[in-house]
């Protein structure tokens, strides 16, 4: 009995906080970025185990070649798991680099992360605060075409800007499309070219009092960029077990068998064990950051100066600006024609004056002569009468 009743009751506060946080529950938003065509629905669908979005028809996906801007598009649910809810949002972001002029193209994405820091920000200012609306993105997912190369200058130009802002997880997509000496050989070129060109990713914590979780957490880590299968339908495998995953004629890749891909390594990292360290660093680090820049350019209260660097925007911009030029040459070609005609008429009607001056001229030497003549047989008479 004494046992029982020794200690004040502190070591109950995780319990207290344990029904806390599960009557509560939570909400965790999570941001696909990547190529049309690569996966993105199907994982996110494999991911939560239930049909979130419906899987796009991308077949005329070139016929929006006009519009070139990328679309920000938010997937609300809600999932329950053992009496415990979570608000799931996720972010997908169609158009992006789906053109051959993919120019800013990232631009609409970073703006949507950075809107929702400055969101939360001036939610935060109010006087009352009591029903904040969090969309700040947790986690990055970034697909990246199993070319077996190396990263495309455009993986290099968003995964830096999303890298400074969000918890970036590069993914490599359709990694049953490669053998599996090129996908290590690929991981490997990948993560040289996010150390050269200094990406920031997210690297889960290692806990050193618990060697268990800094062995899980390093194994994570050392399989990052994660090579993902992503399959929603059942197929059967040689040995009759009823598994996840795409058949073909060699046999079936399937997506929770590490020996195939990285998918279970995926899911824990983004759920199971550091769904929370996610949110907590996006909420202390990459918000902190965006709130302490903001306040150190910014006065209390003052709104954020918005740049128009819509693509569109840009691109309807830079048309004008060349019809623009093109009608000011046609202008100035004309005004040069005219000024042209104008000096060939000048001149023509210069040398025209000076015909008619030496004309002139001519007439009056004949008339001086003439009339120096008419005086002089004048004269000759005058003296023949006197005689």
């Amino acid at each position: 009995m004494a046992a029982a009743n020794s200690g004040i009751g502190i070591a109950n506060l995780p319990n207290q906080r344990h029904k806390i946080v599960a009557k509560r529950g939570g909400h965790f938003t999570l941001m696909v970025v990547g190529e049309s065509g690569l996966g993105k629905t199907t994982l996110i669908n494999t991911l939560f185990s239930t049909e979130l979005a419906q899987v796009k028809d991308y077949s005329r996906r070139h016929a929006k070649q006009l519009d070139k801007t990328t679309e920000v598009e938010i997937i609300k649910a809600e999932l329950e798991e053992k009496q415990f809810r979570i608000k799931l949002t996720v972010i997908d972001t169609p158009g992006f680099g789906d053109y051959v002029n993919n120019r800013d193209s990232w631009q609409p994405i970073i703006d949507f992360v950075d809107d929702q820091h400055e969101s939360f920000m001036r939610q935060e200012q109010q006087p009352m605060r009591g029903d904040k609306l969090d969309m700040r993105v947790h986690a990055c997912l970034y697909f990246i075409r199993p070319t077996g190369h190396t990263l495309k200058p455009l993986d290099i130009e968003i995964m830096k800007r999303l890298g400074t802002r969000v918890n970036l997880i590069p993914v490599i997509a359709k990694a049953d499309t490669l053998t599996p000496d090129d996908l290590q050989v690929f991981k490997q070129r990948i993560r040289d070219t996010i150390s050269a060109q200094a990406i920031r990713v997210y690297n889960a914590p290692i806990d050193a009092d618990d060697e268990a979780s800094a062995e899980h957490a390093k194994a994570l880590m050392g399989a990052l960029p994660f090579s993902i299968i992503g399959s929603t339908e059942d197929v059967v495998t040689a040995d009759g077990r009823t598994v996840k995953g795409r058949e073909y004629l060699w046999g079936v890749a399937e997506v929770e068998n590490e020996e195939h891909c990285d998918f279970r390594k995926l899911r824990s990292l983004l759920i199971r064990t550091h769904m929370l360290d996610l949110i907590s660093s996006s909420e202390e680090i990459h918000y902190e950051n965006y709130r302490q820049q903001q306040m150190e350019t910014r006065k209390f209260g003052e709104p954020k100066i918005r740049k128009l660097d819509n693509p569109k925007f840009k691109e309807e911009e830079e048309n004008l600006r060349k019809r623009f030029t093109e009608q000011v040459k046609l202008e100035e070609a004309r005004f040069r024609q005219w000024e042209q005609h104008l000096i060939a008429e000048r001149d023509r009607l210069n040398k025209d004056l000076e015909t008619t001056h030496a004309t002139i001229k001519s007439l009056e030497g004949e008339l001086d002569a003439m009339q120096g003549g008419f005086g002089s047989t004048a004269a000759a008479g005058s003296r023949t009468q006197r005689r």
